[in-house]
């Protein structure tokens, strides 16, 4: 059995905010590695602090995480290339729900189901409800 690190209750709101604040660092920072950040914050304490519950970051909305996540961890986007589209919030959102469903840490999930896979399966997934496209790739 699967232990879920919180409430479903709060579970929409944490998808949903995870895919917006990845869309917002893709959109704002055309010049920045989306990729990087997206492993970095994985990583991070504040997607720890996601993963165990903490109400406080839990309820965070994209543009209140940004700021936390940088001021938290001293992060600074590094120089490269912003994803495109829609690809960014769908990962984001594929991330914390995965995360979500089976229980597995942020920091886990981004080394097992590396962001170049996720980019390369878009094309095939992001069209499926999100539980689904979680479900195909599967427990790892």
């Amino acid at each position: 059995m699967i232990v879920r690190a919180y409430a479903e209750a709060y579970l929409d709101d944490v998808v949903e905010n995870q895919g917006k604040l990845f869309d917002l660092v893709a959109q704002q920072y055309p010049d920045k590695d989306t990729e990087e950040f997206i492993n970095t914050y994985m990583a991070s304490k504040t997607r720890k602090s996601i993963d165990e519950a903490k109400a406080y970051v839990n309820t965070m909305d994209a543009k209140e995480l940004w700021t936390y996540f940088t001021e938290t961890e001293s992060y600074c986007l590094k120089e490269g290339k912003a994803m495109g589209g829609f690809m960014p919030a769908w990962i984001g959102e594929f991330y914390a729900y995965y995360q979500w469903f089976y229980g597995l840490s942020s920091a886990e999930l981004v080394k097992k189901i590396p962001v170049s896979f996720l980019k390369k399966a878009y094309a095939g997934l992001h069209d499926l409800e999100l539980d689904l496209a979680v479900k195909k790739v599967g427990e790892v």
